[in-house]
This record gives C-alpha cells, structure tokens and sequence, in this order.
C-alpha cells in the first residue's frame, strides 16, 4: 500500500499529488480537508482524542495501516508524525523530497539539504519507505478520480498521548496568511515590530509561494531564500546591485527602495489598482 498522511493543511494535497507517481494512493486523513478527486480511496480517521496533539498516535494510526510506502507533506507536522514512525520501526526517512522515481525495489530521491542551498541524490531502500514532500515542490492536481471517503479508527491506548496542550494562540482575527497570499510584499516589518517573527520569510519564519513576491531592501541570506523560493516571481527593489537575492530575481530595480516604491504606488493609485 502507498499511503499519503493528509491533515488539514493545503499543503497535504502537493503531497498527495506527488505519491500518485509510485502507483495507486491511499490518503489517511486527520481532519475535514477535502480530497475528493485525489485519490479513489481515502480513510478518514475518527477518534476522540486525536483533536489533541499527539504525533505519536498519528505515527500508531500509519502503522496499523501496515503500509510500504508512506509520503507526508514537509511540514512541521509531516516531519514528526514521521520521525515517530521511523523511530518506532527503525526505518530511514527520506525529508523534503523535490522528486523521486520507483528503481526496481528502492525509490530514487532528490531531497533538500542545508535548507535546500544543496540538492542530493539519494537511494531509498528498505519496507517501509518514508519520505516528506518538501513545500512547493509540486503544484497540487486532483485526477478527477471518484474517491471513496471511509472512516478509520486505530486501536490507540494512553501510551500514544504522552504530550499535552497547555496553552493555544489564535492569531488576531483578520490576519492575513502569507502561505497561501497571491502577492507578497517584504521588507523589515518584522524588525519594525509591525508583524510579529512568525511572519519573517525565511527558514524558521514562513515559507510562501505566491504569484509575486516583491522583495524591498532585502539581501537575500540563504535562510531568506529558503522561505521564498516557492515564489513564481521574484520582484526586487534594492540599492546593491551584487545583493544575493538579486541573482534569484525575475526582475531587479538598482535604487533606493523609498524613492521608488512610492512611485509604484502612485502610478497604481492613477491607475485604479
């Protein structure tokens, strides 16, 4: 069985779409994210106390499944529950995979390294396979396959909730989401203390993929681009011509970001945007 971890995160469906190249694909489901037309048969697990976090009930929930391949999205939470389920069965995991092949009876990787400044080819061997999509790597597309939605639920004891929530924090209401913004604009507003550090792009911030992402006076360390190579275009506005983000760019203006990003919005506002 092929079976792809699917939570509520848009992100589950990149990684759905890309597990669909090993052959036919089961989604294990946490949560009420649509799938229809992914996948032909999606088990959707139900259990009172998966609401809660726990990583490794989830790792328990794919080995019941007993399955020989597994794929989750490169997210924080993909990562963990897979990190458990390696731990547990003593398998290698495979993270941020940009693409991969069947080679016989191992799956041939190219993964991320050092926060995808490196690309590595990489032989997966061993029952199970797990490995991790990375961010973007892949444009999310049903099949428009008729899916069949089932409920699961794995047999789960107090072992498997060993970790408690002891506090939640909702972001303010009216918040915009950077991860699923068509367009970007990105400057030190963070450092300025207008938004708060979990919207600082970058590799420990938020990671985006928009239409347009417009960079102002931003240099570009790796931990910068890592958190916005996702992006379809790159607009820059910087002073330094030799900047690093300069070379990543579409489209590069050379000057001084307060003169011109001004003029940018006048010629917008005279033209109705």
């Amino acid at each position: 069985m092929i079976l792809c971890l699917v939570d509520n995160d848009p992100v589950s469906l990149e990684a759905l779409t890309f597990a669909r190249r090993f052959g036919e694909v089961e989604a294990l489901v946490f949560g009420d994210i649509d799938v229809g037309g992914y996948v032909a048969r999606a088990r959707r697990v139900v259990h009172a106390r998966l609401d809660e976090y726990a990583p490794t009930a989830w790792a328990q929930a794919v080995l019941e499944l007993e399955p020989e391949i597994v794929v989750a999205p490169g997210t924080d939470r993909g990562h963990e529950v897979l990190a458990h389920v390696a731990a547990r069965i003593g398998a290698p995991l495979a993270a941020n995979v940009i693409d991969a092949s069947v080679d016989s009876e191992a799956l041939q990787l190219t993964r991320q390294r050092w926060g995808g400044s490196l690309l590595e080819e990489a032989r997966l061997t061993g029952t199970p396979k797990l490995l991790t999509v990375a961010p973007h790597a892949i444009d999310a597309e049903p099949s428009g396959i008729t899916t069949t939605v089932e409920d699961f639920t794995p047999t789960l004891g107090d072992e498997h909730f060993r970790v408690r929530v002891m506090r939640r924090e909702e972001p303010a209401a009216g918040t915009a989401r950077l991860d699923s913004a068509r367009v970007v604009v990105g400057g030190v507003v963070t450092n300025l203390g207008w938004r708060p550090h979990s919207d600082q792009v970058g590799q420990t911030g938020a990671r985006i993929a928009p239409d347009l992402y417009i960079a102002c006076g931003v240099s570009g360390a790796i931990q910068h681009i890592v958190g916005c190579k996702g992006a379809k275009r790159i607009l820059v506005i910087n002073k330094d011509q030799n900047a690093p983000i300069v070379a990543r760019a579409d489209w590069a203006v050379i000057g001084d970001l307060h003169e011109i990003v001004p003029a940018i919005v006048a010629e917008l506002r005279k033209n109705g945007a």
